[in-house]
């Protein structure tokens, strides 16, 4: 039998499944990743990307962030690939119960999908950091300045940068979906992000499924590791659906 194969048979025959997802489910919607060979991080800027993305520069380098922020992070355009379109369907069917995403691109939501707990936060969504009023993304697209609210203070976006805490009632609902899955699905991560790399170890169901482009550190505690392009991984999963 082979992998594809081994996947939809494990599928097919679990209830609860929990899908895990990092920044190679959206590169086939023309997102970048971040680590990959060809990913943000591995491009030059002024500042590395990393440092830009943190809560210390976007304090102290707001132009600049905000900069780097509209250049590589707007991706209001995307359209839901393959990947999204096949797990909306399975969770239409009653089988997948949670996806739990680092992505903040808003794509598992734009394929219909219901249940989505965001670990990073959504581009969508931004606060005023002193009366909390909220704006849509194109507040900040759509602007070549740093971003006011009318009471005159910063507008940030509802993302988590490095330095900061992941949503405490979003990590609570993760680990509890994990703890809870008979079958977790692990896609497009490279599993290296901490604290959300970390809840995989919760997982204490029947598989683990990792299907990444590269391995990731995790491997060996997989059941079945595909390393394969996760639009085709998905093409083909897609064509043996089952309701």
């Amino acid at each position: 039998m082979n992998k594809i194969d081994k996947l939809n048979q494990y599928i097919n025959n679990s209830k609860n499944i929990v899908f895990f997802g990092g920044a190679g489910v959206s590169t086939a919607s023309g997102i970048k990743d971040f680590r990959s060979k060809d990913g943000l991080y591995n491009e030059t800027y002024k500042y590395p990307p990393e440092e830009i993305l943190s809560h210390t520069f976007f304090i102290n380098h707001k132009e600049d962030f905000y900069q780097f922020y509209r250049d590589k992070l707007n991706c209001l355009d995307a359209k839901p690939n393959i990947c999204h379109q096949y797990l909306t369907k399975l969770e239409q069917s009653g089988k997948l119960k949670s996806i739990i995403t680092q992505n903040i691109d808003n794509l598992h939501q734009k394929a219909g999908s219901k249940n989505v707990l965001e670990l990073h936060g959504s581009i969508y969504r931004n606060y005023c950091t002193s009366c909390h009023k909220f704006y849509p993304p194109e507040k900040i697209f759509n602007d070549n300045n740093i971003p006011t609210c009318t009471c005159g203070n910063l507008i940030k976006p509802d993302v988590v940068l490095y330095e900061e805490p992941l949503d405490e009632e979003t990590i609570l609902k993760s680990i509890k979906a994990i703890e809870n899955a008979e079958l977790l699905l692990v896609v497009g991560t490279s599993l290296t992000v901490y604290p959300a790399s970390s809840f995989i170890r919760y997982f204490k169901g029947k598989h683990l499924v990792i299907i990444n482009r590269d391995t990731t550190p995790m491997d060996n505690l997989a059941d079945l590791t595909i390393n394969e392009d996760i639009k085709e991984v998905f093409e083909k999963l897609n064509q043996n659906f089952q309701t």
